[in-house]
């Protein structure tokens, strides 16, 4: 499964902002993770609501990987965060996939 991140209309990737504040031991978790996520294994992933799923990653604070599918090969990554932020991160991934979705119509 391919796995690409979200731009915003400047062409910045919050996931990719997010990604890059993390210490060295979680990035490899994220990472090993996302890698599974590629290679079609979906434990740990739930749905969130407005077409946004959640992977949980259990290290630290307990890690949150947000995406959407777009198509059965496409894997839209909006964002990250922890069980701390969960709410506040989940309603952010959700603007950000309508966003997504709604750009690439007019598109």
């Amino acid at each position: 499964m391919k796995i690409v991140e979200y731009l915003t209309e400047d062409g910045l990737s919050p996931f990719r902002n997010w990604f890059d504040r993390l210490d060295s031991c979680a990035a490899a978790k994220v990472t090993a993770a996302l890698t599974r996520m590629g290679i079609g294994n979906r434990s740990n992933v739930e749905s969130v609501g407005g077409g946004v799923s959640e992977r949980k990653i259990d290290y630290g604070p307990g890690y949150r990987v947000y995406f959407g599918v777009d198509g059965e090969e496409l894997v839209v990554l909006v964002g990250g965060g922890t069980k701390k932020r969960q709410a506040q991160d989940i309603a952010t991934a959700r603007e950000r996939w309508v966003d997504y979705r709604k750009r690439k119509k007019q598109a």
